[in-house]
């Protein structure tokens, strides 16, 4: 009785956040200057009063973020009627914790570390050994929210491709490179919280990232070729 027609839109404003956050992420990825080494307190200062590509970076990786979680929950939210209704809540409630820490890690990242970097160019020498310890606490902090905010968003991802698979709204292959996009996070984001932003934690971030990208454009180019669905 209550069921009309879905605004055929949805699909391409679905599509176009997956793919503009794609490639946002990394872009912004490409610009940090801090992806070398980023636990090396003194070339952080360096790089951060030198370079200031750390504001577009931050802003770029928040904006890809937010948009890649957006357009899957907009096709996440066309699910609720299904046999995938429970897990499309569960996704929207650890997507929408994935954006909260993501963008906790943003704030921590660009702000605070560059309000230190700012109080060094003029501090004496007794003040920098303080704000050198204090750059370790910030990281401390830092690296928490990257753990938190790579195994929230792995959580996410992994909970859409069950939701996806029970209503049928992607093919099993996709299902399958989507987990294993997301496992790769998981992985990553227990790597950071156990040694930080080591070597380690990058090799077992990178492939699940790359892995998501991917299945992140070809789940907006199924969503482009889908017919609208009735409520």
């Amino acid at each position: 009785m209550n069921a009309r027609p879905r605004p055929r839109n949805q699909a391409g404003v679905s599509s176009a956040l997956l793919i503009a956050g794609a490639v946002l992420l990394f872009v912004g990825t490409l610009l940090h200057p801090m992806h070398e080494d980023p636990n090396d307190a003194l070339r952080a200062f360096g790089e951060y009063s030198a370079d200031h590509n750390w504001l577009f970076s931050h802003m770029a990786q928040l904006a890809g973020v937010v948009a890649m979680v957006a357009g899957m929950l907009l096709i996440i939210g066309r699910l609720f009627d299904g046999p995938a209704r429970d897990f499309a809540l569960l996704t929207i409630a650890f997507g929408a914790a994935s954006l909260a820490a993501a963008a906790a890690l943003q704030a921590v990242d660009g702000i605070a570390l560059k309000a230190m970097v700012d109080a060094w160019a003029v501090a004496d020498d007794a003040a920098k050994a303080s704000l050198f310890n204090a750059t370790f606490a910030v990281r401390q902090i830092e690296i928490g929210f990257a753990a938190v905010s790579a195994v929230l968003l792995g959580l996410t991802v992994l909970l859409a491709n069950i939701a996806f698979q029970q209503a049928k709204h992607c093919p099993v292959w996709m299902s399958l490179l989507g987990s294993a996009g997301a496992v790769g996070v998981l992985i990553g984001g227990v790597a950071t919280a156990a040694t930080g932003f080591s070597d380690v934690a990058m090799a077992a971030n990178m492939p699940g990232s790359l892995v998501l990208l991917i299945w992140v454009v070809l789940l907006a180019l199924i969503e482009l070729k889908r017919k609208p669905v009735e409520a």
